[in-house]
C-alpha cells in the first residue's frame, strides 16, 4: 500500500500537466484551422519546377 502514497499524486501531477499542455495548445491557437491542413493537400500548386 505504500506504493499509492506515491503513485497517487504522479497520476495527478501528470494529469494537471496533461492538461495545462492542452489549455496551451487552446490558447496558441492550434485548433483554429482543422479543415486548411486536409484541403491544402488536395491541392495542387502551380510553382513547382
Amino acid at each position: 500500500m505504500n506504493y499509492l502514497v506515491v503513485l497517487v499524486p504522479v497520476a495527478i501531477l501528470l494529469g494537471l500537466v496533461g492538461l495545462a499542455a492542452f489549455m496551451w495548445s487552446l490558447r496558441a491557437g492550434q485548433y483554429e484551422d482543422l479543415d486548411g491542413a486536409a484541403e491544402r493537400i488536395l491541392l495542387d500548386e502551380e510553382d513547382k519546377p
